[in-house]
This record gives C-alpha cells, sequence and structure tokens, in this order.
C-alpha cells in the first residue's frame, strides 16, 4: 500500500541527508529568473481575471496554452500536454459514466428510495439527502450529483413544509466533501498522482533514486469518511442557528421561465388525494371538478392496479371511474385543492404514497407552447385536434390576453398568440414539437430516459472500478473502458457521450496543467517554498500540513481548485523536502484541502444552489466559515494519525 511506503519513506531515503540536499538545492532556486517572473505574471493575472471573471475559465486555459510556448517557458508540445494527461483522459471518462446512469433513471430510483426513508423529521432529511448525494459524489462529478437531486429536495421541501434552504446548503457542502471518497471523486484528487509522479521525475537526483508509488483507488477513503461524518454533526447540532429558515416558494423546478413562473406558478400547486372507502364511484364528467373547483386531474392510481401490474392512468378522460381507496392526483391552488378536498371528504395524501413518486421523476416536464400566426392549430379545439388520445399529455391551461383560462379547455377555440401550458413526458413533449405549429418558449429535456439499460449501465461502472482496484489498471484506460461499454451496451449514444463531457472544464485543465509544469520546470516553485519557509521559519509536520492547508483552501476558493492543486503540489512537495517530511503526505494533503471551498459561493455546487435555496453571500460566509475551520481540523488530524 502507498501509506505503508509513506511511513517509512525517509528511512529508506538516508533521511537527514536528503534534507541537507534538498536545503542547498532550493537554496540555489532564491535567484529571480527571467522565466520565473514570466510564470508569475501568467499566474497573478489569471488569479485576476478568475477572481472578477472577466473571461471564462476555458478561455484562460486555453490562452495559458498559447503563452507558454511564446513566451518561451515551454515548448509547443510540453504546452499542450495536458490535454492528453491520464486525469484529463479520466475526467471525460468520469462524465460520460455519470451521463448514461442519469439516461437510465437509476438516480431516480435512488431519489425515490430516499423520500422512504427520511420520513418527515427535517434533520433525518438532510441527513439522508447529503449522505446520498455525496456517495454519489466519489465517483461523478460533484456538480453532477447535486444537479441531480436538486428538483427532489425542491419538491419534498415543498410537500413535508422543510425550508429548502434548511437542506439545499448542506446536500451542496456533502457534494463537495464526497470527492474525498475516492481518488475519482474530483479533479483534484484525479489529477494528484499524475502531479506528484511528475515531480518525483524532477527530482530524482534529490530522493536517491527512490521509486514512485502512486495512491490507490480508495487511499483517501477514510478521511473523506471523517470530513463527511464532522459536516452532518455539524448540521446536525449547528443547523438551526448557521442556515436561513426562508420558506419561500421555489416553484417548480421544471418551470425554468421566468415569465412562465410569474404567469402560471400561484395556481399550479399540486395534490395527491385518498379517496374514502366510503366514496360512492362516480366519472369524472360526474364530478365535475374543473367546473366547481377549478382544478385539473392528471392521474388516477385505481386502487387494485399495483396487484394486477397495471401502471396509473395519467392521462383520464372523462368516463374515467373514480372509486373508493383510488389516488387522484390533481394540479391547481392550494386554496382550491383545500376546498376539494374538504367538500367532497377526500384525505390530502403524503408524499410517501407510490403516485406522487411518478411527478418527482425526471421524465415529466411542464411546458408553454404559443400559437404562432398562421399556425393550423387556430380555429380548432383540442378535441378535434384528438390532442389528448395522439399526444398523450396534459392541457393544464391557456393563456390568452391578460387572463389564465382553466375551464372547458377541450372545447376552446384556439386563436394565434394563445399560450398553451402542457404536462406530459419529455418524449412526448418532443413529438408535439415535432409535429404541430407549436412555439416552446423553453428548450425541452433532450435526453430519453431507458430504464431498461440500467444493468448494463451498472455493469460498465462496476467494471470500470474493478479494472482500477482489482487488475492495477491505468486509471484513465479503465473509466474509458466503463465509458465506451455504455455506448456499445446503447446505454448512451456516441454523440450524446460527446455532449455530456464539460468541455470547459476539459480545457480550463489542459491550460492548468503545464502551467504547474512550468512552475516546476523554473524553479518557481521553488522560490515560493523558500520564501515561505524563510517567513515562517522551522515547519513541524502539523506547521507544514497547516500551511499547505490553508493555502490550497485560499487558492482553491479565489481561483479554482484545479489550479490551486495544480500550483500547490509541487510547493509543498518541495517544502516537504525541505523539511524532512514525506513529500507524499504533502501532496495528500493538497488533493483534499482543494475541497475545502464552502466559505463562498465560487465552487460550482455553490453556484448551482444558490437561487433555490435563496442563499446571500452571507449565508455562506456564516456556514461556511465554521465548515472550513472543522474541514482543516479533521483533515490534518486524519492525515497525522493515519499516514
Amino acid at each position: 500500500m502507498a501509506f505503508s511506503y509513506i511511513s517509512c519513506y525517509f528511512d529508506k531515503c538516508e533521511k537527514n541527508s536528503l534534507v541537507q540536499e534538498g536545503k542547498r538545492y532550493i537554496m540555489e532556486q532564491l535567484a529571480l529568473t527571467p522565466d520565473m517572473l514570466k510564470v508569475f505574471v501568467l499566474l497573478f493575472s489569471a488569479i485576476v481575471i478568475f477572481v472578477f471573471d472577466w473571461l471564462r475559465v476555458d478561455i484562460v486555459g486555453i490562452l495559458i496554452m498559447i503563452l507558454l510556448p511564446l513566451c518561451g517557458v515551454l515548448s509547443a508540445e510540453e504546452a499542450t500536454s495536458g490535454l492528453s494527461s491520464n486525469a484529463v483522459v479520466s475526467i471525460i471518462a468520469v462524465m460520460i459514466i455519470g451521463a448514461g446512469l442519469n439516461r437510465t433513471g437509476v438516480m431516480d430510483v435512488l431519489a425515490k428510495k430516499i423520500i422512504k426513508v427520511a420520513g418527515k423529521s427535517e434533520t433525518r432529511i438532510m441527513v439522508v439527502i447529503s449522505a446520498t448525494v455525496s456517495f454519489i459524489s466519489s465517483f461523478m462529478q460533484n456538480i453532477g450529483a447535486a444537479a441531480l437531486f436538486l428538483p427532489a429536495v425542491s419538491r419534498i421541501s415543498r410537500e413535508l413544509q422543510v425550508p429548502i434552504s434548511r437542506v439545499l446548503m448542506p446536500m451542496g457542502f456533502s457534494a463537495i466533501i464526497g470527492g474525498c471518497l475516492t481518488l475519482v471523486g474530483s479533479s483534484p484528487l484525479i489529477m494528484l498522482n499524475d502531479l506528484m509522479e511528475a515531480w518525483w521525475t524532477n527530482n530524482q537526483s534529490l530522493l536517491k533514486g527512490a521509486a514512485f508509488e502512486p495512491l490507490g483507488l480508495f487511499s483517501v477513503t477514510p478521511v473523506g469518511i471523517a470530513l463527511l461524518i464532522g459536516a452532518l454533526i455539524y448540521f446536525t447540532l449547528l443547523g438551526r442557528f448557521i442556515l436561513p429558515s426562508s420558506k419561500e416558494e421555489q416553484g417548480d423546478q421544471r418551470l425554468s421561465s421566468k415569465k412562465v413562473k410569474e404567469i402560471y406558478e400561484p395556481t399550479l400547486d399540486h395534490a395527491v388525494l385518498r379517496v374514502p372507502e366510503n366514496f360512492k364511484p362516480q366519472t369524472l364528467q360526474e364530478l365535475r371538478m374543473g367546473p366547481r373547483f377549478n382544478v385539473i386531474v392528471v392521474g388516477i392510481f385505481k386502487a387494485d392496479q399495483k396487484e394486477k401490474g397495471q401502471s396509473a392512468d395519467l392521462l383520464p378522460c372523462g368516463d374515467s371511474l373514480v372509486e373508493p381507496g383510488d389516488l387522484v392526483a390533481v394540479i391547481s391552488s392550494k386554496d382550491n385543492i383545500e376546498r376539494l378536498a374538504s367538500v367532497l371528504g377526500w384525505q390530502i395524501s403524503k408524499i410517501e404514497d407510490e403516485f406522487i413518486n411518478k411527478f418527482i421523476s425526471s421524465d415529466y416536464g411542464i411546458v408553454q407552447g404559443i400559437v404562432p400566426p398562421g399556425s393550423s392549430l387556430v380555429n380548432h379545439t383540442m378535441e378535434e385536434l384528438d390532442f389528448r388520445d395522439r399526444y398523450r399529455v396534459n392541457v393544464l391551461a391557456i393563456y390568452r390576453g391578460d387572463k389564465v383560462l382553466y375551464q372547458g379547455l377541450s372545447q376552446l377555440k384556439l386563436q394565434a398568440g394563445d399560450a398553451v401550458l402542457l404536462l406530459g413526458p419529455w418524449e412526448k413533449l418532443k413529438k408535439i414539437k415535432k409535429n404541430l405549429d407549436l412555439v416552446f418558449t423553453d428548450e425541452l429535456q433532450e435526453e430519453e430516459r431507458v430504464p431498461e439499460k440500467a444493468i448494463p449501465a451498472l455493469l460498465c461502472l462496476a467494471m470500470a472500478l474493478v479494472l482500477a482496484m482489482v487488475f492495477n489498471v491505468k486509471l484513465s484506460i479503465a473509466l474509458f473502458t466503463g465509458a465506451i461499454g455504455m455506448v456499445l451496451f446503447k446505454v448512451i449514444s456516441i454523440d450524446d457521450a460527446y455532449r455530456s463531457v464539460d468541455w470547459m472544464t476539459i480545457f480550463l485543465l489542459g491550460g492548468l496543467i503545464p502551467l504547474g509544469a512550468a512552475f516546476e520546470k523554473t524553479g518557481a516553485a521553488n522560490f515560493i517554498a523558500m520564501k515561505i519557509v524563510g517567513f515562517i521559519g522551522e515547519f513541524s509536520t502539523l506547521t507544514l500540513l497547516l500551511t499547505v492547508g490553508i493555502l490550497t483552501s485560499f487558492f482553491s476558493l479565489v481561483a479554482s481548485n484545479v489550479g490551486a492543486t495544480v500550483l500547490m503540489v509541487p510547493l509543498s512537495m518541495n517544502l516537504a523536502l525541505q523539511t524532512g517530511i514525506s513529500p507524499i503526505l504533502a501532496g495528500l494533503t493538497v488533493g483534499v484541502a482543494a475541497s475545502n471551498t464552502f466559505i463562498l459561493p465560487t465552487h460550482q455546487v455553490n453556484a448551482l444552489i444558490m437561487r433555490p435555496g435563496g442563499y446571500k453571500t452571507k449565508d455562506y460566509v456564516r456556514a461556511g466559515a465554521g465548515m472550513t475551520l472543522i474541514y482543516l481540523v479533521i483533515m490534518i488530524a486524519m492525515i497525522v494519525a493515519l499516514y
């Protein structure tokens, strides 16, 4: 194991003589050279651009790739080597695997199970969701894990009257920490072995020929588990004091257009009502729920359907029968739904009911389509168009002029300029977009679910992990084996695989990796290391790890965790070499500390949850300050104790 090697490394390498040679070597690097100045200018410029958001991060990465050879610091081959590195290839593969798992609906199934386990307790909901998202984040992008659960969290918040702000921030922080559970959980850890091996190769003269032994896939897992437990305890004990308790309605996440929300959202609450056993069976036409209560019935789940193996009726018509024990899904305002329940004696069901999971699923969406002038739909009713039977979607409302119409929609003749609000599966909505003269105001969700491919997708993931863990196949090859398996098993098409890759991240990495190489090649990393040593003085193991942790956390916060890792790995290993501490230990500290990004909404996950959670920057400062301190303490304590 790598860590048994760490513990005896300096005994093998004649620690005292190594330290002295390391100090003499670094003293020789004190002179500031023109190449060092160029690298410092590039770094400072990149940080300023990141902080003030003057350019997109991928453009900065490309500029660095261009400027390094133009300034004569690196050759053209060295400047573009980052794009073909093991780290970048591994990240591309992880993105494709994550997209394949999402396509099969595996994550939806997992989300529904969590809802059943969590119950109604705010603390329990927070812990279950945060722990699950953290686990998922350990093998896919943390931004993807957080985004996957965002709609479900919003739904749970509304159904159980739990402020969403009390759940989203712990979930987001746990998604970030989840990246530290495995060596493929975050970009910094994926890059770590490559960066440490490059430093090792460049410093062979000081290492007495010692061979580099890379970290294993689960080498970092004990530290990650301790960090996750610390975060959950932190929010369990102090969450009510440090998290805002905004109960502002966030609205249906499937309504992405702000204007659409303003028009329809006040009347688009939903509920599932249970029909009592003493109810006399009636058809929807007999109940006249639309005219009487101004509600729209969007589904009926028969009491005996589960035993018969039938599916819910998500498109009930006038002659659909409502019987005792049935579940009836409706959409309207909260007041209208409560009035219906009171008059008919029906019970508003809780989220644990099986039927509600249909509406949590990301397979369904709510979109608005505009009838353009000259459309073939003008002067035709929905009934004449055979709309429900042909397209299998629900018409929720029609917005005409400045009025929202809910009643008699099937008999209403459409006019140019009408806005029709539709609820249905994405695949059916795309069929409408293709076949009808209807202009949608929002982009439709492009990917179609393939639940029948869930087992092949899980097998591809398992194959990649087994190759990496059992057969010691290089990580990039192991992960790409799983990724291409997703394509060969038709879980995801090759075109969708290309689209699933976040090329912004890839080009950012492609530019920052050679910047790190330039720091090492020009001696800039050694120069900074010696300056820090001169300022602080002698380092103990604890002092070194604390300094490295704080510096890495700072760079990750104001720039990017990738940039911080690229900069700090060689710098920290040089510091360790000088002070007689294992360089591997210092590099590991950098890889974990790069995820300590909680105090500002600069991390992608923090930015994602900011608007849905109604958070302000001060909320991140209040909750993130304590989390940052706890993270540093637990990280250093675990690394020192275990490794």
